[in-house]
């Protein structure tokens, strides 16, 4: 990490598709913080998807031994307030698997959700790193729940996106760092 590394809040964007390594660049991040780690965990786990059983230990067996897994499917601003701190560094993966578990929200409480999100990422005093997945490359959805998922997702993104003090995209084995290639647009 850059200087900038030194200040007490350092918010972090990796985002890409899926199987690109944003989550081993987000932890390789949290790892150079130098702060104690705090990883949230928002997928929920299904004893009848094995498959997914797969990937959580997986994600599980890359992580310290040293690092604090909290599993949060859904209270992720609350969380996000009750464990900042300057001397953690808070890991969330993801934010596409956290939005799938509230996606029932109606428009007004999602907007709310979002706010609240995005005021947590504001008063935190420590770092965080969140993971999000890309999926708004591909074709439109073909079913209303798909199109709504992409379309939150992507602007839940860009609301992370402008406020983050670096942004990574992660795809095709490399890492791309968009806060010093790009500009960031404004609402």
């Amino acid at each position: 990490m850059n200087s900038a590394s030194a200040n007490s809040h350092k918010l972090i964007l990796v985002t890409g598709p899926a199987r690109s390594g944003k989550s081993e660049w987000a932890e390789s991040l949290a790892i150079n913080s130098g702060k104690k780690v705090i990883y949230i965990a928002t997928s929920q786990v299904d004893a009848n998807d094995l498959e997914w059983q797969t990937r959580i230990e997986r994600h599980k067996n890359r992580r310290s031994s040293d690092w604090i897994t909290l599993e949060i499917p859904v209270k992720l601003s609350e969380t996000l307030a009750a464990y900042s701190d300057e001397d953690f560094c808070i890991l969330v993966d993801s934010l596409g698997t956290w939005l799938a578990n509230i996606l029932e929200q109606d428009e007004e409480v999602w907007n709310e959700t979002l706010e609240a999100l995005i005021e947590s990422l504001f008063k935190a005093s420590g770092h965080v790193i969140l993971v999000a997945e890309e999926t708004g490359w591909g074709v439109v959805p073909s079913f209303p729940i798909g199109r709504l998922f992409r379309d939150r997702l992507g602007n839940l993104i860009r609301r992370v996106g402008v406020i983050s003090d670096s942004v990574y995209l992660v795809t095709g084995g490399h890492v791309l760092d968009l806060s010093a290639l790009g500009v960031p647009l404004k609402f």
